[in-house]
């Protein structure tokens, strides 16, 4: 039996999320046109402001909704510490963690040749030109620990090296509460090279 194309329509743009596959997409759909149409309006409210409102930040390219986002216009942060992410969510949680208190550059993604994201897609020219302003004496890369956050870690590094500037990777290995019976081969290798004194 054939869907409405208003339904159909919905099922496919709810497909467009992350994680979402089409028997989601028809839960969701379903959901919302029976049991949550006020939720449904909610959503739709919050995403067109949030569309309308929500651009980039000048300096460190994460979400605001003003010219500078709130951890770039503040003087509390360490201006000479920059550290760069893939997104906003990691940002996020490194913020949560409370242990930084430098600025950020989001790079909204990591180099992927195969994808076509090179250095210009990721506004690389932009960080260049923060590395330039003389400022930052630290770069600490936290791109993730894939093979495209490696090469865009070392990227940057080699960027950040030809300016005199301190490139430092964040550290990995195995997470606070693991056990080491259970930590895979590539973590505890790393956890291993990067051990420090105590």
């Amino acid at each position: 039996m054939a869907q409405s194309p208003a339904i159909e329509g919905l099922k496919e743009a709810l497909r467009r999320l992350p994680g979402v596959g089409p028997k989601s997409a028809q839960r969701m759909a379903f959901h919302l046109l029976a049991r949550d149409r006020d939720g449904a309006q909610r959503i739709a409210e919050a995403i067109r402001i949030a569309l309308e409102r929500v651009g980039h930040c000048q300096r460190c390219n994460d979400f605001s909704e003003t010219d500078l986002c709130p951890v770039c216009a503040s003087p509390r942060r360490d201006h000479a510490l920059l550290c760069v992410v893939e997104s906003p969510a990691d940002l996020a949680s490194i913020e949560q963690s409370g242990a930084f208190g430098g600025l950020y550059f989001v790079l909204m993604g990591r180099l992927s040749p195969l994808d076509g994201i090179g250095p210009d897609e990721l506004g690389l020219h932009r960080l260049e030109a923060l590395f330039d302003e003389g400022q930052i004496k630290e770069v600490i890369l936290a791109t993730n620990l894939t093979v495209e956050g490696e090469a865009t870690a070392h990227y940057i590094g080699e960027l950040a090296r030809a300016r005199q500037i301190r490139a430092t990777r964040i550290a990995y290995g195995v997470p606070v509460g693991g056990e080491l019976e259970y930590t895979d081969r590539g973590t505890l290798a790393r956890a291993l090279s990067g051990r420090r004194d105590v």
